[in-house]
């Protein structure tokens, strides 16, 4: 049998019982990084072959994968952190596995993205992982106007040194939302800091991030329905003056004001 094992996202006692009963009995652990699975591994007091599978080798891996499951060998895939597969290596190692016929479980365990979304108190009730952003601009932001309707909560994982890059890309392509940038998951420093995406994350970025936003609310409100200035018209008519009626049809559609008032010209 193979084994999809999670693994501690920071905490290393953050890992279940089943999991170091599994990697007890492994014949041999496949890892993303070999140096770093060995201070996991140690720290529990478990010797097994440790073996490298990462996005670089990741197809010759899973023959070797596939090698050992039909020699009878208990086999582990783990990665540096958190749930192999998900932002991390493994998903070709599984389609080789079905293709091949060869039987494989997951022991579930933690996950960022989830805690981030705990942590941000944004609404759990639909959610969209999204995990890490494209590196190039342009197809950084054709990504993100694919989900910019989406009407719920949604969840990236971000490096520190791209968190504001991607805060700025949301902004442009979202409008303005409430966001939650979550840190150091389980750690002694852990925190989650909210912020709004035209403000940006203020402070030096440190550790690795989920960057929570909260969710399209354009489609709730029919008067998003109508176009910007005859959205602009319909608090005018209410009586109110043309800048307070562009404040509040920018707070309607989630977009600056800056953005809002070109619609307000002739009126």
């Amino acid at each position: 049998m193979v084994y999809f094992i999670a693994t501690p996202i920071g905490n290393l006692k953050d890992i279940t019982l089943r999991a170091l009963e599994v990697l007890k009995s492994a014949d041999v652990v496949f890892c993303e990084d070999t140096r770093h699975s060995l201070k996991l591994l140690n720290a529990y007091g478990i010797k097994k072959p440790l073996l490298s599978c990462h996005k670089f080798n990741e197809r010759e891996s899973a023959e070797k994968i596939i090698a050992a499951a039909r020699e009878g060998k208990q086999t582990a895939v783990i990665s540096d952190a958190g749930m192999p597969v998900i932002s991390d290596p493994g998903n070709i190692v599984c389609n080789e596995l079905i293709k091949n016929g060869i039987p494989y479980t997951v022991i579930p365990g933690a996950n960022a993205a989830l805690s981030a979304l705990v942590l941000s108190g944004f609404d759990p009730s639909r959610f969209m992982f999204l995990g890490f952003l494209p590196q190039k601009a342009g197809e950084r932001t054709a990504f993100l106007e694919k989900y910019k309707n989406a009407d719920c909560t949604l969840l990236f994982h971000s490096a520190p040194q791209d968190v504001d890059r991607d805060a700025e890309c949301m902004f442009r392509v979202f409008g303005n939302r409430r966001a939650c940038a979550v840190r150091e998951i389980s750690k002694i420093h852990e925190e989650a800091i909210f912020f709004e995406l035209s403000e940006g994350l203020g402070g030096e970025k440190r550790g690795e991030y989920v960057l929570v936003v909260e969710g399209c609310k354009t489609l709730s409100n029919p008067l998003n329905g109508l176009s910007e200035r005859e959205h602009i018209l319909h608090y005018v008519n209410e009586g109110l003056d043309k800048k307070e009626a562009v404040k509040r049809a920018a707070k309607d559609r989630g977009v600056s004001k800056s953005e809002m008032y070109k619609f307000s010209l002739d009126i």
